[in-house]
């Protein structure tokens, strides 16, 4: 059985119904929340964004909102003062440019503040506004350690290996099932490996034997 099938087999056991655990009930909140996921966790962005979604509960309210308030509201977060520029940046041309409706094409959504491509591919793939598979820091510390992509690898390098390992009408299942077994099982601290059924194709298994032979030579 080859690496792939192997790994489709035993996320598909583990994780056979991923969800995106970010809160969100509009798309809108959805864009807003994956951008504020950069560098912190969805818990606490889901934290932030109860708080925030309820007083701000519609994006032309969003876009009137205060600037200080949103600073405070976001400060949990880290990088407040961007993220809360970020927001109200977003509502604008949401509400300005695309009369409250949160464009579905990607060439606009880039031109957004603090919307990247990993925050697209997030929004594209849980709205299935077409398949797509997100690079986080999860999926590239994952999809490195199963050997589905190189150590030297940038993210996108990691997205276009992925895409063509997996097949299309599966990516938007296989990064949130990526995403979860890198945050509860394969983490960055303290992997799960003694109870992981791919420790036999794990790279930082093998690493790890190979220091340990290495250290044993020596003493």
């Amino acid at each position: 059985m080859d690496r792939v099938k192997i790994i489709e087999d035993y996320i598909d056991n583990l994780i056979s119904d991923p969800k995106c655990e970010l809160n969100y009930s509009k798309d809108y909140e959805l864009l807003i929340a994956v951008m504020l996921s950069a560098q912190t966790t969805d818990k606490r962005v889901n934290m932030v964004t109860k708080v925030l979604f309820d007083k701000y509960d519609s994006i032309q309210k969003l876009k009137s909102a205060d600037l200080n308030d949103l600073k405070s509201i976001v400060r949990p977060l880290g990088s407040y003062n961007k993220k809360a520029l970020y927001i109200k940046e977003i509502a604008t041309i949401i509400c300005d440019k695309y009369n409250g409706v949160m464009p579905r094409k990607r060439i606009d959504l880039e031109s957004m503040p603090g919307v990247g491509r990993k925050t697209i591919n997030v929004v594209f793939g849980e709205l299935e506004i077409e398949p797509n598979i997100a690079v986080d820091t999860h999926v590239e510390r994952v999809s490195k350690r199963l050997g589905l992509a190189k150590e030297n690898d940038n993210v996108l390098d990691v997205e276009m290996k992925l895409r063509k390992k997996f097949k299309r009408d599966t990516w938007n299942k296989r990064h949130k099932q990526l995403v979860l077994f890198g945050r509860y099982y394969c983490k960055a601290i303290k992997p799960e490996c003694d109870k992981c059924k791919l420790k036999d194709i794990c790279k930082r298994k093998r690493k790890n034997e190979s220091y340990m032979v290495v250290e044993n030579t020596y003493k």
